[in-house]
């Protein structure tokens, strides 16, 4: 991706056929500021020891939850590496992390100079600014399902989601990383996205 910036894809373990999107998923791992941190993280299987060496050759000190329903396994990186949690101040019901996770909202500074931003979809999703690596990472706010980088339909599509983030070209970012679909896209497909018709699933 970039210095200090790589991506790991494993499936979801809670994934079926009529959910909307593709079974396997992304989670993304970036040093910045002196700090480590993983980003909507899913934890890889035991066997995948490659993964799991180059997470253990520089350990995680935070793990950032992009949105309430992308808990995943901030636990597992809790337990195994003594992080320090990010994320929503509310979650869903039935999704809840174990961990004590300090909530943000956009606007947040994180440590390691990761900014928490507005995506304008009412979801509680709080994407993140990477300035050192020149990056923006979404939760669900756009998705690639068919390899084209979307923004995911809302209500409010037209209203309050395009006009947040129209407003984030002003940053100065080169990658766009998304959860699910295809991962890695670059500010001409973004802003592309901004144009085209919105995914419904």
């Amino acid at each position: 991706m970039a210095p200090g910036f790589w991506l790991w894809r494993v499936q979801h373990p809670d994934w079926n056929p009529r959910l909307d999107w593709p079974q396997t998923v992304t989670s993304a791992c970036v040093e910045s500021g002196g700090e480590v941190a993983v980003l909507d993280p899913l934890a890889p299987p035991d066997d995948a020891g490659e993964i799991w060496a180059r997470l253990d050759a520089r350990p995680p000190t935070l793990a950032v939850v992009l949105k309430p329903d992308h808990v995943r396994d901030v636990d597992v990186f809790v337990r195994r590496y003594g992080v320090r949690a990010f994320g929503p101040n509310l979650f869903w019901r039935n999704n809840i992390p174990e961990t004590d996770v300090e909530g943000i909202e956009p606007g947040t500074e994180l440590p390691g100079g990761l900014i928490a931003l507005y995506d304008g979809r009412g979801r509680n999703e709080t994407p993140l600014w990477l300035p050192e690596q020149r990056a923006l990472v979404f939760a669900d706010a756009l998705t690639a399902p068919e390899g084209e980088l979307l923004v995911w339909a809302t209500p409010w599509h037209e209203e309050r989601v395009l006009p947040a983030l129209r407003a984030l070209l002003d940053l100065p970012f080169e990658h766009v990383i998304v959860s699910h679909g295809e991962p890695v896209h670059d500010r001409a497909a973004y802003e592309r996205a901004l144009e085209l018709a919105a995914w419904g699933g």
